[in-house]
């Protein structure tokens, strides 16, 4: 990695940065590809940066409709667990918290991962028997919890407010101590300059607009840029995702809907853990900038803008204060909606396509992000050996058919 003197970043500072070398190449899209990848998010990079190292192919195209980290890599909350209630769910996103253990390392490039633990709220009785079946449901299958009483929870995070006279007193806690949080847009800059690296083109503005299908199979992408001839697409476009089925003559079940959060003005470090409530209805961490990153469930409409309704932020606020009274002065800094896109069953479709040589890597709902290694690690085999990983198999399409669903809705509701 090139270094910098003291008196060098002072220069390029001042003349911002144009003298500074690239992190990843900006190059025209080639003719032709083995793969193009269409969505230049964390799912995406991770997959094509995968399907160099790990199954040497490297004549693939990242394909951007706007910049790079501009979609839901950019615009969720950070978090990372694996507490999920199914053993499908369990193996796929407990594969991901392995890879985000050594991801910095891996990519040469700090994704800022922070172990700080994930503490997911009780305020009923019927709460208390779920967080108890999933413990065992998680145990079996190797993901540590431990079930905190209220003092412990206030112990582990101590302006915790776990009053009796709350409207919903907090009766007991789940805690995923290795959960935790990364830097999303160090996560999105990561993958795509080691992706560059190993000779993956990434394309950005470059907005696909349809696919050339002959016989049953892909043959390429129009795109705003061009055609570019592929041997195989693979659609990791999140909300987006139901458009560009649309266009291959597919339906997906999938739903968009918009996701909100908000930060607060930058404060002193207070809050040192992820801490979630379904019932009161929010989660909340601290940036290492200071600022609350503050969550709850989707908008109930379907859209595909990056807004959503001025209710869900009055109702994230109102909930954090209930929790956390230590909050009731802070001010909201900024607001923001990814598009998330969902599937009946909560759980994300990684699979091969009715159309030869088309994939898709979709439906995550709220819980994108934490999968980003996983999913792309488990995306390149699929795409790569045009078979699913192990691990991806039990999310592939035709599941809605043969009704082997992976009901997460419990585990997905309102936790990232």
């Amino acid at each position: 990695m090139q270094k910098y003197s003291i008196f060098s970043l002072i220069r390029n500072a001042i003349d911002y940065h144009t003298g500074w070398e690239r992190a990843w190449r900006s190059p025209q899209p080639q003719p032709e590809y083995d793969v193009v990848i269409v969505g230049g998010g964390g799912h995406g990079l991770a997959a094509a940066y995968y399907l160099a190292k790990e199954h040497g192919i490297t004549r693939v195209a990242v394909l951007e409709r706007g910049w790079i980290g501009g979609g839901n890599t950019g615009r969720n909350t950070t978090i990372i667990r694996a507490n999920y209630l199914q053993d499908e769910s369990t193996a796929l996103y407990g594969h991901a918290l392995k890879l985000w253990d050594g991801l910095s390392q891996e990519l040469n490039y700090n994704v800022m991962y922070s172990r700080r633990g994930v503490l997911t709220l009780a305020h009923t009785e019927h709460e208390l028997k779920e967080f108890s079946r999933r413990h065992h449901a998680n145990r079996l299958n190797g993901v540590a919890l431990e079930f905190l009483t209220p003092a412990q929870c206030q112990a582990f995070c101590p302006i915790l407010n776990i009053s009796p006279a709350s409207r919903y007193p907090v009766l007991g806690g789940s805690l995923q101590r290795e959960a935790g949080t990364a830097r999303h847009d160090a996560v999105a800059w990561g993958y795509a300059r080691a992706a560059d690296a190993r000779g993956v083109d990434i394309v950005q503005n470059c907005e696909v607009t349809g696919f050339r299908i002959a016989n049953g199979r892909i043959e390429g992408v129009e795109t705003s840029l061009g055609y570019i001839r592929a041997r195989k697409v693979a659609c990791v476009a999140a909300g987006h995702s139901s458009v560009l089925a649309a266009m291959a003559g597919l339906r997906l079940p999938i739903e968009s809907h918009p996701l909100q959060a908000l930060v607060s003005e930058p404060v002193k470090p207070v809050l040192h853990t992820v801490t979630m409530s379904n019932a009161v209805h929010v989660y909340v961490s601290q940036s290492d900038k200071g600022e609350l990153v503050v969550g709850a469930g989707i908008d109930a409409f379907n859209s595909y803008a990056q807004r959503g309704a001025l209710r869900i932020i009055e109702e994230q606020a109102a909930a954090l204060v209930e929790l956390y009274p230590i909050f009731s002065r802070l001010r909201m800094m900024r607001s923001w909606a990814g598009i998330v896109d969902i599937c009946p069953d909560a759980s994300p479709l990684i699979t091969k396509t009715p159309v030869g040589g088309l994939y898709f890597n979709c439906g995550w709902g709220t819980g994108g992000f934490k999968a980003t290694p996983g999913s792309g690690h488990v995306f390149a085999h699929t795409i790569a050996e045009d078979e699913p990983h192990p691990i991806a198999a039990p999310f592939r399409l035709d599941r809605f058919a043969s009704g082997a669903l992976i009901d997460e809705n419990l585990a997905a509701a309102v936790a990232h």
